[in-house]
């Protein structure tokens, strides 16, 4: 039997694509103060329960799931120009990118 985890989804109002998951119940002192300052306000984006077969569109789930029983949360950054030239074009390597 697998491990579920109860999750709630949120996003950083002041930085696009950045995504902070937590393990229900939240709590939002988990957060650095670091990152805290540098995401800013928060908002509410879906609760999710993830297990080990569960497929996330951009993250592992096993690392999110690790993240969240490590630490508290899992940070989702917006993905680099590399893995998205990567996502629409396989056929072009980062390396490709770089010259």
């Amino acid at each position: 039997m697998s491990v579920l985890i109860d999750c709630e989804i949120y996003k950083s109002v002041k930085k696009e694509d950045t995504y902070l998951y937590f393990k229900k119940p939240v709590d939002f002192d988990l957060i650095p103060p670091e990152l805290s300052k540098s995401i800013g306000k928060l908002e509410f984006v879906m609760a999710l329960e993830l297990n080990s077969e569960k497929k996330l569109a951009r993250e592992d789930v096993n690392k999110v799931m690790d993240n969240i029983e490590q630490q508290g949360f899992h940070l989702q950054m917006p993905p680099s120009t590399k893995s998205l030239l990567s996502i629409h074009n396989p056929n072009v390597s980062g390396d490709a990118w770089d010259k």
